[in-house]
């Protein structure tokens, strides 16, 4: 498949009815500068597109978890393939639907004046039908036309909420009371706790340490899925980085703006819970204060389309992710484990029960859940410390299929261990502090601590069975570095081993390692899409000097990203 409609589709799978939503609660809770908590993945993204992304493409695996029968060997590795399989296939992937559909509950409730139940049950009858009968190639089309409406939709609420009687405008929405403390890009480090906790632990630690869907270390997931869908490794680096740039330099603003307008018509939560009575007191929290805004202030007429562009978000993330896990299921389970002998027609029908229960079972879980942000924040934390071992694998030789297994549950592990505490041993004060084995605390640092902690413990546990168990044989790091590529002086011990022994490894165009050239790129592809983000916060924010700024080091950066990613591309 081209670039294009691949970045398209990764874009519009990210952009699902439960993002404008995520954002709005981070607005109204931190401010504009509490989107570190995610705009810090997009040195991910860019690690991605300019390392991971061709190496992904060479592989030729159908889903990424085929990955661990051509890098690692035995029964572990098999073990693997089928236990990641059932994890991310199936419980993950509920997960991150869940938290999908829990956003269209609020979109039903306060547009439509559905009941939770009816208006999942019929969304996910429709959603099923044309994903279990299309396959990807159908999902990237019908991602290309609904991300189109679905942008479309958002700028158009945020630009008739700005220019309604009640907000009257750029400028008095940003001069407002309200919202004045909300507007900074990056948190004042004179509040300590608030510049760790969603700007400095978010890009010095999350970014690498944390697997979360769609901005996996090292590539992974529907993003894996697409980039092996690519005509050639320049189409898989290019979609990716069309990508990043859609996602994090492009998207945010719409959202952002009818976030902060919500503080001046909606100061807090029960304010909300007054203005909408017919609405469930489970459902009512600062996310749900996106959709009241486009129920409040777009005309009849235009309300309709906004709405039906947040269902296309809905229906294109849900759609992707369902193929994505019944892919897993079906390939790297079924036909891997169960039925090795299962014919097309056998696995096209075993796909097809998957997708309906991967539904069935997400629309169940999204009737317990509460708000987006509490979905993000379980992501986070299950997936934390295990982002490193995704990054080095490749460029490591050591590292087996033990390896991802300690991690796996360490992290699981340890994560629940910190709930333990949290639920008897933490003691909630007034004023948002906690005490914990006598010692008192603010719930930013506890915050800080269960992260960093679960990131500490996890990768201690994984580095150390690493080194305590047997490495992976001596023919599959061959075969694994002669179809991969991957360089380095993590790979250096095998192909010397190998030269030992009269086999080279190494082709010619492989003698200069070109990861160092891709770093820079990463780095100088980074600086150009923060640099863009902000340019359009301070245009909006009437700050013409800085966005000069930020304008100028955006085409600074990228000329100077398309001169080094010109050597990659040659080598």
């Amino acid at each position: 498949m081209p670039w294009w409609l691949l970045g398209v589709s990764m874009v519009a799978t990210t952009f699902s009815a439960d993002t404008p939503n995520l954002v709005t609660d981070m607005v109204r809770t931190g401010g504009v500068a509490s989107n570190w908590l995610w705009w810090a993945f997009l040195l991910t993204g860019m690690l991605t597109v300019f390392v991971y992304a061709k190496l992904w493409n060479r592989s030729k695996v159908m889903t990424d978890l085929e990955f661990y029968e051509i890098r690692y060997s035995g029964r572990i590795a098999a073990f693997l393939r089928g236990f990641r399989a059932i994890y991310l296939g199936f419980f993950f992937n509920v997960m991150v639907i869940a938290a999908v559909s829990l956003a269209f509950i609020k979109i039903a409730a306060v547009m439509l004046g559905l009941q939770p139940a009816p208006a999942l049950i019929i969304a996910a009858v429709i959603v099923v039908f044309y994903s279990g009968l299309g396959g990807l190639k159908s999902i990237l089309w019908t991602d290309l036309f609904q991300f189109s409406f679905a942008m479309f939709g958002a700028i158009i609420a945020a630009v008739y909420v700005v220019n309604s009687p009640e907000i009257g405008g750029l400028s008095n929405l940003f001069s407002h009371p309200n919202v004045t403390d909300k507007l900074s890009l990056v948190p004042s480090i004179s509040q300590p706790e608030i510049f760790l906790s969603i700007f400095l632990i978010p890009l010095a630690v999350q970014w690498w340490a944390a697997w979360y869907p769609g901005a996996e270390p090292g590539g992974g997931g529907y993003i894996a899925q697409r980039m092996l869908s690519a005509k050639s490794e320049d189409h898989a680096v290019a979609a990716t980085l069309l990508f990043n740039f859609f996602h994090y330099a492009l998207r945010p603003w719409p959202w952002i703006v009818v976030g902060l307008a919500s503080l001046i018509v909606f100061p807090d939560i029960q304010s909300m819970v007054n203005h909408f009575p017919d609405v469930s007191r489970q459902y009512i929290q600062n996310d749900f204060a996106y959709p009241a805004m486009l129920k409040e202030f777009l005309p009849p007429g235009l309300l309709g389309l906004v709405v039906a562009s947040l269902i296309a978000a809905y229906m294109s993330t849900t759609a992707s992710q369902l193929n994505w896990g019944s892919s897993y299921l079906v390939n790297d389970f079924y036909g891997r484990f169960y039925n090795p002998e299962a014919s097309e027609k056998q696995k096209v029908r075993f796909g097809r029960i998957s997708t309906v229960s991967l539904m069935v079972a997400s629309v169940l879980l999204a009737l317990v859940l509460q708000n987006a942000l509490q979905a993000f924040q379980y992501l986070l934390m299950i997936g934390a410390g295990t982002g490193l071992i995704y990054i080095l694998r490749w460029f490591w030789w050591r590292i087996n299929a033990y390896s991802e297994v300690s991690a796996m549950l360490a992290a699981g592990g340890f994560s629940l261990m910190f709930i333990f505490l949290e639920n008897f041993s933490l003691v909630l004060h007034p004023g948002d502090t906690v005490t914990i084995f006598g010692m008192t605390t603010t719930t930013g640092y506890w915050n800080i601590i269960k992260f960093v902690g679960v990131v500490f413990l996890t990768s201690a546990t994984w580095i150390t069975v690493t080194l305590l168990t047997k490495p992976i044989d001596e023919e599959t790091l061959r075969s694994f570095y002669i179809k991969i590529r991957p360089g380095g002086p993590g790979w250096k011990r095998v192909v010397e081993r190998a030269q030992r022994e009269n086999i080279s490894l190494r082709k010619e165009a492989d003698l200069r390692w070109d990861v160092p050239t891709g770093i820079i790129c990463m780095i100088l592809g980074s600086i150009s899409i923060y640099s863009t983000l902000f340019a359009i916060g301070n245009l909006l924010y009437s700050e013409l000097a800085t966005a000069g700024v930020c304008m100028i080091t955006a085409f600074v950066s990228t000329i100077l990203l398309y001169r080094y990613w010109s050597k990659l591309s040659l080598k």
